[in-house]
């Protein structure tokens, strides 16, 4: 399939930051999902379009009229409890519109945007060679999506990607990564509970959306599935503490509790990445990923902590 033109499929967090470091690029981006992301598209040169990709026919509709070279697949439910409470509506999701759009643009370079928790959680770090065992509802509906597309899709690329986080506006309601949950919580002098018993290698969602970008600017063959983890493997307990300090709150304001006690309880005791091929890409595609302590004072300008 010839083509031009990159597909987002997804406006949560990581689709908005992938669509917005691509169109500032110079590429030709259209972001779709339900409903309309809560920064314009256009204000960083994207389009935007309403999509339900659950509906197979309205997916084959754009594709025809799109055409496009690369897909970026974003798509479905990332809550895992809501996923471990709906555990098929999770995989219905996932699955059916990985597999929709392999079918639908087979020739282009897709790139799903999958996770950490298709493993158990029992190593201290999952590389591409670790064997997979979903740790959860979300976790098993990811793992389908990816042999959905990869059985399709020979240009396909299953990127597992480690807790991303990035900045959400206080208006926001419901903050969908720790980082921000914990910088709006502490900059309003709130307490923090993190479990102190579940470990991470957080990525900024910058570096999510330039790796995915020297993906699809690769012209030679890929692996079928890569690894994105942050260099520095932390608890969440440790990791508030560190955006407790880029914000100036004292660190006492960070309670460590156990993981049992949190809404993480479903998630694998380590949720961390590790990659054994990511760096024998070629030097012009390799990123570097930044670690907790940078990421903190990169977004700290956009929190502030009451006086006194």
């Amino acid at each position: 399939m010839s083509g031009h033109g990159t597909l987002v499929v997804g406006s949560g967090l990581v689709g908005t930051g992938i669509a917005r470091s691509l169109a500032s690029g110079g590429r030709s981006v259209t972001l779709v999902s339900r409903r309309p992301p809560a920064l314009a598209p256009e204000a960083y040169g994207a389009h935007w379009e309403a999509l339900d990709a659950t509906d197979a026919g309205a997916c084959r509709r754009l594709t025809e009229r799109l055409r496009p070279a690369h897909v970026v697949l974003v798509h479905g439910p990332s809550d895992v409890t809501w996923c471990e409470d709906h555990p098929e509506e999770a995989r219905s999701a996932h699955v059916a519109v990985a597999g929709t759009f392999a079918a639908l643009a087979p020739g282009a370079r897709i790139v799903l945007i999958s996770t950490d928790n298709v493993f158990a959680g029992d190593a201290p770090r999952h590389t591409e060679s670790t064997p997979v065992a979903p740790a959860n509802a979300y976790g098993r509906a990811k793992r389908e999506a990816e042999r959905a597309l990869l059985a399709l899709a020979p240009r396909a690329v299953a990127l597992r990607v480690s807790l991303v986080y990035g900045h959400e506006p206080s208006d926001a309601g419901k903050w969908l990564n720790f980082f921000a949950a914990c910088a709006h919580r502490l900059s309003r002098g709130e307490r923090v509970e993190a479990p102190d018993d579940h470990w991470t290698t957080p990525v900024l969602v910058d570096d999510v959306a330039a790796v995915t970008a020297a993906l699809l600017r690769a012209e030679h063959p890929l692996p079928p599935v890569l690894h994105l983890g942050g260099p520095d493997r932390v608890t969440r307990a440790e990791w508030a503490t560190v955006i407790a300090g880029a914000l100036g709150a004292p660190p006492e304001m960070v309670a460590p509790v156990p993981r049992a006690r949190t809404r993480y309880a479903s998630r694998p005791v380590n949720a961390c990445l590790g990659s054994e091929l990511l760096a024998n890409l070629p030097a012009t595609e390799r990123v570097a990923v930044r670690g907790v302590l940078e990421g903190a004072r990169l977004l700290a300008p956009a929190f502030t902590v009451p006086a006194g």
